[in-house]
Order: structure tokens, then C-alpha cells, then sequence
């Protein structure tokens, strides 16, 4: 059903934080968003949300560390619409902390699995439509552990993250004869769910955060939907193969 009005935008991981807010702000940009997760029932409520806002939405459930499920549902998307306009590899996560000592290989491949394979499985599964669709691009999440290397028990999430930063430039490299860009955002402490566990456990672990923040404050969802959205747009039409921090200059010091 390949329409050149639709412009047709994927996101990851889209049913709660950073990722919703990315799917509601495309959506105001205009396109029409297909929100993936492993949560059925959450993706029925977000979809209905945003439909409710006037947003043309569907949601797909997959597990983007299943090569099977990552091909079988891109293809079907990218099918049905003709293309796909931008792709966001939106779900990631920590997925618990261990030293590398006591950390088993099942442990390091599924952290893997969860930040670096899923941006494989779906950017390549999306290529195909992405070549046909119209200022198209590819958009990874890294992370200031893919420089920093993460903190106490987070090594392997700060590995897999700057694979993520390294698979980013080699993508635009790979991609950029079909005129696909390819970026990533790399947001720093963000008030999500994520962190939801230590807000509650100790909140002024949590507070303190924010005295390592130059601007004096913890990120909000939005504020990364915003790059994502400039990341996607005819703004960014020249450029590919960069990572933009949304940090609030966390680590500079004050």
C-alpha cells in the first residue's frame, strides 16, 4: 500500500519512557508510527493514546533479540506500507549488573543480545524498505557508558553500547550510496522507569545525580524525543555516521 504522502516511522521498545515519547513526537511530526515491545497489552493502551491525539498508529509484538521475530515483523511492516522512512532503535537497556568475574556468558549474550543484536537484526531486516522510502534513516541509541564504560557492574552495558556507536558509523559507511543516513542519540541520566528501582530505593542516590549535570537537572523523555525528531527531519539532511549527546553536559563538572 505504498502511499508518497506516508511517511512511516519505526521505534523500538516503544511502549513506555524515552520510546513513547519518540513515537508521540513523530507522530506530531506527522508520520504514521508503528510502536514495538513485548508488552501486548501496554502497546493496545499506548496505540489507543496516541490514536486519540489524532496520531495514525499500530503496534507489533516482538522481542527485537530474536533474529526470527526482528525479520518476520520489519518485513511485514515495510510490506504493508511500501517503505519505512526511519527506523529507531529505541529498546535497550541494562538488564542487570555484574563484574565481569562472576558475570556468566548467558548473563554477557543477553545483554548483548538486548543493545547491540537488536540494532543488527532490525536495520537489516529494514534496509530494504528503507531504500525506498523518501529522507530516510536509521536512528541508534548509545549511551555515555559506551565512553565512560558504565558504572559499577555495568561494564558489558557500556561494551555493548559503544558497539552500538561503532555499528552506527559502519551502517552510514554501508548505507550512504542509497542516500540513508545513519545516527545515533546518546542520552545521559533521563527520568524514566529505567531508574526507577534506585528513585525508589534511594532517593537521595537518585537526587545527588544531578550535582554531575552541568545544567543542573535530570533529562526528560521529551527532551531526547526532540533530537530524535530534528535526527529524522530534512533538517538533519546532512547528517550521518554522528552521535549527538543529550546529556545536559553531564561529567563536565561543575
Amino acid at each position: 500500500m505504498s502511499n508518497s504522502n506516508v511517511k512511516v516511522a519505526v521505534i523500538t521498545g516503544a511502549t513506555g519512557g524515552i520510546g513513547f515519547e519518540v513515537a508521540k513526537r513523530l507522530g506530531k511530526d506527522g508520520y504514521t508510527v508503528v510502536l514495538n515491545g513485548i508488552d501486548d497489552e501496554a502497546g493496545a493502551g499506548r496505540v489507543k493514546e496516541l490514536t486519540d491525539a489524532g496520531i495514525s498508529a499500530e503496534y507489533y509484538g516482538f522481542d527485537v533479540t530474536k533474529e526470527e521475530e526482528v525479520t518476520a515483523n520489519i518485513n511485514k511492516i515495510g510490506e504493508k506500507y511500501g517503505k519505512i522512512n526511519v527506523l529507531v532503535n529505541n529498546a535497550g537497556g541494562l538488564g542487570g549488573r555484574s563484574r565481569f568475574e562472576e558475570m556468566t556468558t548467558e548473563f554477557y549474550r543477553s545483554v548483548m543480545a538486548l543493545n547491540l543484536d537488536s540494532t543488527f537484526f532490525a536495520s537489516r531486516a529494514a534496509i530494504p524498505f528503507l531504500k525506498k522510502g523518501e529522507n530516510a534513516s536509521i536512528i541508534n541509541y548509545t549511551s555515555i557508558a559506551g565512553w565512560n564504560a558504565g558504572g559499577p557492574g555495568a561494564g558489558v552495558y557500556g561494551t555493548s553500547k559503544a558497539g552500538v556507536h561503532a555499528i552506527t558509523r559502519a551502517l552510514a559507511k554501508d548505507l550512504a550510496e542509497y542516500g540513508i543516513r545513519v545516527n545515533a542519540v546518546s542520552p545521559g541520566t533521563i527520568d524514566t522507569a529505567f531508574h526507577a528501582q534506585i528513585k525508589s530505593t534511594k532517593p537521595e542516590v537518585f537526587a545527588s545525580w544531578k550535582n554531575n549535570i552541568l545544567l543542573g537537572e535530570l533529562g526528560k523523555p521529551e527532551q531526547v524525543a526532540g533530537v530524535v525528531s530534528f535526527l529524522a527531519s530534512e533538517d538533519a539532511s546532512f547528517l550521518t555516521a554522528e552521535t549527538i549527546q543529550v546529556t545536559g553536559g553531564q561529567g563536565l563538572g561543575i
